[in-house]
């Protein structure tokens, strides 16, 4: 690496991160609460499923069209500077629109075009947050980091749930977002506390957006280990986030219409997150990578079935547990192995296009799904969804690419018995000059059943 590329991290790194965790913790929480009472407002009042997709369009394909110029913007601008303006963005339109549906303006379509405009902020907030966490980490504690951050999450989402029903019981939808304002300014003013180096490529640009989306994408298509994984984490956008958000629709219809059923629903995937977040950053953090995603990709797979398949709303809630639980074992090794390989100065450019996926698969897959569900049963589909999903993944493994990647994930596996080669991969996979990255904020979790998290729209990255 050049250089004016090197990522100097900051000798107290570890008050740094504290921080900024900190402050992406209080903003997730407001965004997770949101995005919880949204979801089960969209769902209760209507029952459709057609209305449950209008949400996950609203709520993802902002952000996928902005996520491409949005992680043009984090390799190019004050990373720090970029993230505060777009939650600060975020913030004064989520307060505009309270202010709206306290006027007695409560409309379905004001509900998803507030949803519409925090996916707008959050299009270039997550790609630049996602490129900034790899200044402030040490390489040799990245998966553990990921996998502390995932357990964090976690914690969030078990206690999210519960505020947020009993806030939407007894207060209705508009305190809500009062609340989010108040977690996002919080947020803003801690990571303006935050240290960050500032990478040459953020003061000096002699190139066009174009130029650098095209250098992204070709980033992508000459790195095996990066193109594979960006195609999985497709598949599983489209064959089992995007069915994800039709579960609560699934509760109301089969089970109840009662709020504590989506809430309790919530609650065990995240208590299985928490578990697994856990795992990944004691027992599993020196575990391969690659393994870990394939174990949880087919987990993913395998309990989107038994959903479908469950007799009574308790087994219902125990798969969901075993799904959630699937979720940091996939999620923490895929950015750990995606900061390894894309060098700094590309980051904000390829984690665009993570964005991008991840916003724009859901709300594809919710165009056919969500429909269907109003001809078929939740269930079934979450049976096809999942069978589907094997099916698909099964050939990616099995084709030449596919075990292309899976063989320089190994070779790029770092050594355990030596601390400094963490992050060491190989040269005929990466360009020699790739520095080690840190771990991923709220962005990059991989979520979706209430639109909560990971992603959440503007928090990357839980599957479900």
């Amino acid at each position: 690496m050049t250089e004016t590329e090197a990522v100097a991290v900051p000798a107290h790194w570890r008050r740094n991160l504290a921080i900024f965790l900190s402050g992406q913790t209080v903003s997730l929480f407001g965004s997770m609460i949101v995005q919880y009472v949204v979801m089960w407002y969209v769902t209760l009042e209507t029952q459709s499923g057609v209305a449950v997709a209008l949400y996950a369009v609203a709520a993802f394909a902002p952000q996928g069209i902005v996520s491409i110029f949005g992680g043009v913007l984090a390799d190019r601008m004050n990373r720090k500077v970029l993230a505060m303006s777009a939650d600060i963005g975020i913030a004064a339109s989520t307060l505009v629109l309270a202010l709206l549906m306290m006027n007695g303006i409560t409309d379905l379509w004001i509900i998803l075009l507030a949803v519409g405009v925090r996916s707008l902020g959050a299009g270039v907030q997550t790609p630049t947050v996602q490129a900034m966490i790899p200044q402030l980490v040490p390489g040799d504690q990245l998966m553990r980091v990921n996998g502390m951050f995932q357990t964090i999450q976690s914690v969030m989402s078990l206690l999210a749930p519960a505020v947020a029903g009993a806030i939407y019981a007894f207060a209705g939808i508009v305190p809500v977002f009062f609340l989010d304002v108040v977690t996002a300014v919080i947020g803003v003013v801690l990571l303006g506390l935050v240290t960050v180096p500032t990478l040459a490529r953020a003061t000096e640009s002699t190139t066009t957006y174009g130029q650098d989306l095209v250098e992204g994408m070709r980033y992508i298509t000459t790195h095996p280990i990066v193109r594979w994984l960006l195609g999985v984490f497709a598949i599983l956008f489209l064959l089992t986030v995007a069915p994800s958000f039709l579960t609560p629709l699934m509760v109301a219809r089969s089970f109840g219409d009662e709020k504590w059923m989506l809430a309790v629903l919530e609650i065990v995937f995240s208590v299985g997150m928490m578990l697994g977040g856990v795992l990944v950053s004691t027992i599993l953090a020196k575990k391969n990578p690659m393994r870990l995603i394939l174990v949880a990709t087919y987990g993913f797979a395998l309990f989107t079935i038994l959903q479908g398949l469950a007799p009574n709303l308790w087994v219902f809630y125990g798969f969901m547990f075993a799904f959630g639980l699937m979720v940091p074992p996939f999620s923490s090794p895929f950015m750990t192995l995606f900061q390894r390989t894309v060098e700094p100065a590309k980051h904000g450019r390829v984690f665009s296009y993570v964005g991008i996926v991840m916003a724009l698969a859901t709300p594809i897959g919710m165009v056919a799904f969500g429909p269907l569900a109003d001809v078929i049963s939740v269930q079934l589909l979450l049976i096809i969804a999942g069978t589907a999903t094997m099916i698909v993944i099964t050939v990616a493994i099995l084709l030449p690419s596919g075990r292309a990647a899976l063989a320089a994930a190994r070779e790029s596996e770092p050594d355990e018995d030596s601390g400094d080669t963490a992050d060491q991969v190989p040269s005929d996979t990466v360009p020699s000059d790739t520095v080690p990255s840190g771990t991923v904020p709220s962005g990059t979790e991989l979520r979706a059943p209430s639109g909560s998290d990971y992603p959440e729209p503007e928090a990357p990255a839980t599957l479900r």
